[in-house]
């Protein structure tokens, strides 16, 4: 025990100051973000909606995100990572709160449209923030740890969101939003000075690549659009398979989506370092990941016991604790030497393109098909998604001959 201790608190040594200040900042931050895993059920509970018209709504959710990603790149690249995650933080935090207001479709349309585009453009210009903070060697843990204040943040906040709907009502959550950017956005600006940050020589940008021009990083991202639309449905339409399948209530569903984050919070670290040793490639881990989470489709469908759920959420919660980091670890990499903005815009664009086709696609299919035929759907785009994977880890190893 006493080794298994040692190991895992040695898995975070040789991190830079900066990338532990970013991940304090991004745990602030994504603690108060409780409305967005609550978002189906308060459109369809709370303002009536049907899942048709939430669907589409949350395209609306997914437009914004693509928007976001994409001005966060040019952005990033424009006037630097500190000032773009600035602006997004204090700006974000105005919209989450007058997000509460719209009640009619349309107004609702706009308003997720705007929140979300000025909230994403937070995402390239983080990934970009932690390539300048830390040590090559260190990237793949260093996105980890931002990784693990995001989870450790998600952990806790659906718990207290579904603790505030029950007792206050949806509204809250908002006002909740708002103020945690806003926090996340003054200790950005009192705490993590750009001058601390490793600059990239001039040289080397000046004659950097797009990623546009990368045709095996384009292969990648079409796979991880893939992977986030499978993803993002334990996020959208899982909800609310859990509340109509098997009647759980808003508290019971925060906590088994607390569970993911909790997980990550706690293993994700040594994980990743235990991997980092063997001799696998980035490419390998994130097929296997692929795997794990399209196989926790399949075993919800398997039984109804309501105990089925925790499996599946430890499924794709080991699934995203593989993928992600090595996703993210392989474009930093490949985005070395050439226009770094626009290899991580393009990463974040994929996220967003799958929030625009996902949510909607899922909820018309749950709509048409039902919850059983939508999950066996989501296995066989994760398979589809793995020979993807496997296709291009071939290509690669051929450009290093």
């Amino acid at each position: 025990m006493k080794n298994l201790f040692r190991f895992y608190f040695e898995s975070f040594k040789g991190l830079r100051k900066e990338i532990w200040l970013l991940s304090l900042i991004t745990l602030i931050n994504r603690a108060g973000t409780m409305v967005i895993p609550f978002l189906s059920l308060y459109l369809t509970k709370s303002r009536g909606f049907t899942l048709e018209e939430v669907g589409w709504i949350l395209t609306f959710f997914g437009l914004g995100s693509v928007t976001g990603s994409w001005l966060g790149g040019k952005l990033t690249d424009k006037i630097g990572h500190y000032k773009t995650m600035s602006i997004s933080l204090i700006v974000s935090s105005v919209l989450f709160v007058l997000l509460q207001f719209p009640e009619s479709f349309w107004p609702i349309c706009i308003g997720i449209y705007l929140v979300m585009t000025v909230a994403d453009i937070f995402r390239p210009a983080v990934f970009v923030a932690i390539s300048a903070y830390s040590k090559p060697e260190n990237r793949t843990r260093s996105v980890t740890l931002i990784r693990l204040a995001i989870n450790l943040g998600f952990s806790a906040g659906p718990a207290i969101g579904g603790f505030i709907i029950a007792t206050g009502g949806y509204n809250w959550l908002f006002w909740v939003d708002g103020l945690t950017c806003l926090a996340a956005g003054l200790l950005l600006l009192k705490l993590l000075h750009p001058k601390r940050s490793i600059p990239e020589p001039e040289d080397i940008i000046s004659q950097a690549k797009s990623a546009f021009s990368d045709k095996l990083y384009l292969i990648f991202i079409f796979a991880m659009v893939i992977f986030g639309f499978v993803f993002i449905q334990y996020f959208s339409t899982m909800p609310l398979y859990y509340a109509e399948a098997h009647k759980l209530n808003e508290f019971e569903i925060g906590l088994l989506l607390g569970l993911n984050g909790l997980f990550i919070f706690l293993f994700e670290m040594p994980l990743i370092k235990f991997m980092e040793n063997q001799r696998h490639t980035a490419m390998g881990y994130v097929i296997l990941g692929t795997v794990l989470t399209g196989i926790s489709f399949l075993a919800i469908n398997l039984t109804g016991w309501t105990g089925i759920l925790i499996v599946g959420m430890l499924l794709v919660t080991i699934g995203e604790m593989i993928s992600f980091p090595f996703s993210n670890s392989f474009a930093l990499h490949r985005s070395d030497g050439k226009k770094r903005g626009s290899y991580m815009a393009l990463y974040s664009i994929a996220f967003s393109v799958s929030h625009i086709f996902g949510h909607n696609s899922g909820m018309q299919l749950i709509d048409n098909f039902g919850f059983e035929f939508t999950w066996y759907t989501m296995f066989g785009l994760s398979i589809f998604a793995c020979i993807l994977l496997f296709i291009l880890k071939k290509l690669l190893s051929r450009e290093k001959v």
